[in-house]
């Protein structure tokens, strides 16, 4: 095998690595995320999972890149190209919502559950989930802040608050989807987005 083939082999193998941590990881979690775990799940030697990685943190870090992959995939990317304003805002939110109704990982939505499990702790890793949900509400600002200017929102709407308002009802949605496997609640929170959106 020639050595760009070895790269590109090793590539494959450490993307088949991460992509099925990422599955274990939302529903286990990140620390239950283990190198013996993987290995037999993929029929390796814990020796060869490690080797991609270095450590355990390496790997959970490299499954938090691939979970913001597929939410700027899922999310951000769908609405790209619309005009700025409430347009874009509105299909932001409804993104949102069909990446948690499509539930596209068996443990619902990846950051919701890191962020519970990471919350009360220190670290690069807790420091990753938190960098990346600090990046989303700042873009939703952008797009509030954008539609305010265009006169799609009132002068006084505080983008703080409907950044707020509008993660809580993505966590209700994420909830109740996984908690009661309720099919009632993204039209529950569809409703509650025209409503917070149209209030304004």
């Amino acid at each position: 095998m020639s050595p760009r083939n070895s790269v590109l082999e090793a590539g494959r193998t450490r993307q088949r690595i991460v992509d099925r941590g990422l599955t274990l990881a939302s529903v286990d979690g990140l620390e239950g995320l283990t190198i013996g775990r993987l290995a037999t799940e993929l029929g390796m030697s814990k020796a060869g999972v490690l080797g991609h990685f270095g450590t355990k943190e390496c790997l959970q870090l490299a499954v938090v890149d691939a979970a913001a992959e597929m939410f700027a995939r899922e999310v951000p990317r769908r609405a790209r190209g619309l005009p700025p304003g409430l347009a874009h805002l509105s299909a932001l939110c409804e993104a949102w919502i069909s990446y948690l109704e499509r539930e596209l990982l068996p443990g619902g939505c990846f950051f919701t559950a890191a962020a519970a499990e990471f919350d009360g702790r220190g670290g690069p890793v807790r420091d990753a989930i938190s960098g990346l949900d600090s990046l989303w509400r700042r873009d939703l600002s952008i797009h509030i802040r954008r539609a305010v200017t265009a006169g799609d929102l009132p002068a006084d709407t505080d983008p703080g608050q409907l950044v707020y308002e509008l993660v809580g009802v993505m966590l209700a949605l994420n909830h109740s989807l996984q908690l009661h496997h309720d099919k009632q609640a993204p039209g529950r929170a569809r409703r509650a987005v025209q409503r917070l959106l149209q209030a304004r």
